[in-house]
């Protein structure tokens, strides 16, 4: 019995060291940029999502409503992103309820809305606030990097592969629009 306790104990302590070698010699993360550098629920399931994932990706955010004269915008994001997604795109959804209320609905009924009725598989992310003194500290970011501020839902904002906020879209940009594909594209070179 002895014997098998130290046998476990030298394979236990050698797995250990091999897995801390291993990590030493890794290679590093890809820097995460500050515009990433955020936590946030995702929609369906409040399980934690670290924005940092998307780091090298082109990164479009939206704030989306499900009862605006916009939403359907869903469906030319996910065109946009079901086209791009491959080559390195994301389109970054949070419903917010700033503008006309028009985003009452719990998380599970946006969730369902989104794709029930638009096929939405882009991540989306809970329900935030995207304007003014309260609004989640991404959009205070992105405010800031770009100068501009959502006036109304399905406001756009794209951040290149390097963290740079380099467009700022609104609301009545279709995303399939010449401007937004063409600035999309030229981010994804």
């Amino acid at each position: 019995m002895n014997n098998q306790i130290w046998t476990l104990l030298r394979v236990a302590f050698t797995v250990g060291f091999l897995a801390m070698v291993t990590a030493a010699h890794a290679a590093p993360p890809a820097a995460c940029p500050a515009l990433l550098q955020f936590k946030f629920p995702r929609l369906q399931d409040d399980a934690p999502q670290d924005l940092c994932q998307y780091a090298g990706k082109v990164v479009l955010v939206v704030n989306t409503a499900s009862y605006c004269g916009f939403t359907s915008q869903y469906q030319g994001l996910e065109t946009l992103y079901a086209q791009y997604e491959k080559q390195g795109l994301v389109v970054l959804g949070f419903p917010s309820n700033d503008f006309g209320s028009q985003e009452p609905g719990s998380s599970k009924e946006i969730a369902d809305f989104c794709f029930n009725t638009y096929g939405v598989k882009f991540p989306m992310l809970s329900k935030s606030v995207v304007s003014g003194a309260a609004r989640n500290p991404m959009y205070g970011a992105l405010q800031k990097a770009t100068g501009k501020s959502p006036q109304w839902n399905f406001h756009k904002y794209l951040i290149d592969r390097n963290g740079k906020a380099v467009a700022s879209f609104a609301s009545d940009v279709e995303p399939t629009s010449p401007a937004l594909l063409g600035a999309v594209e030229k981010a994804l070179r």
